[in-house]
């Protein structure tokens, strides 16, 4: 796995798009939305897919998994910059859902906050240089769930592309270093098994893993 290391001290806002593809708005009965929707974790949510265990909550409902590309902003940040020279690196991470929270949360027209932002829901895998928009757009990723491949995405089939993640980020709420982008996750997404190991790949390269235990 990568060298590169992100402390999570280091890390400031973590922002999250839902429903950047199509296929995965659907699969959930989701309206495709005609700008990016943004969401936000608290820091706190980082966890290590380092090979260890991430303990999530198992008493409220499914915990589904939601493999995505994460980009970092780098020290470098100017606003307005091209998007190839804002971040540093990129990694592959865990968007993880109670989606049961969720489901309530929503119809009561709620914030999202206990569904999304509770303790280890960001799992982050190895730190790589980031390849620039092009290159993103040319390698999937995948999560492979014990022997089977769960998701599988590319960042050409993003609904917004990252620069216009950036843009409208930027102009929204700010961006600067040390902010974090989840940039969606394609179809595929199911809720977790207890004891089950997730690994996720790029391309070959596999950046992260851990395995889960849902406590009640």
């Amino acid at each position: 796995m990568g060298s590169h290391s992100v402390e999570t001290k280091e890390i400031k806002n973590i922002y999250c798009i839902g429903r950047n593809y199509r296929l995965h708005a659907l699969e959930l009965g989701n309206e495709v939305p005609e700008s990016p929707m943004v969401f936000t974790k608290p820091s706190h949510a980082v966890a290590a897919m380092d090979g260890s265990t991430v303990e999530l909550p198992g008493g409220v409902g499914e915990v589904h998994f939601e493999l995505e590309i994460v980009l970092r902003v780098g020290e470098g940040y100017k606003p307005g910059a091209p998007t190839d020279e804002m971040f540093d690196v990129m990694t592959l991470g865990l968007d993880l859902t109670l989606r049961d929270v969720q489901s309530k949360l929503k119809a009561k027209g709620h914030p999202w906050l206990a569904a999304k932002g509770f303790k280890a829901s960001a799992p982050l895998g190895d730190w790589i240089p980031y390849p620039g928009e092009a290159a993103l757009a040319e390698t999937e990723f995948t999560l492979q769930r014990g022997e089977e491949v769960a998701q599988r995405g590319c960042a050409k089939d993003m609904l917004f592309d990252v620069t216009a993640l950036v843009r409208h980020i930027e102009a929204n709420y700010g961006l600067g270093p040390g902010d974090l982008i989840f940039t969606g996750t394609p179809a595929g997404v199911a809720a977790l098994r207890d004891g089950e190991t997730l690994q996720a790949f790029w391309g070959e390269q596999k950046l992260g893993a851990c395995r889960v235990a849902l406590k009640n």
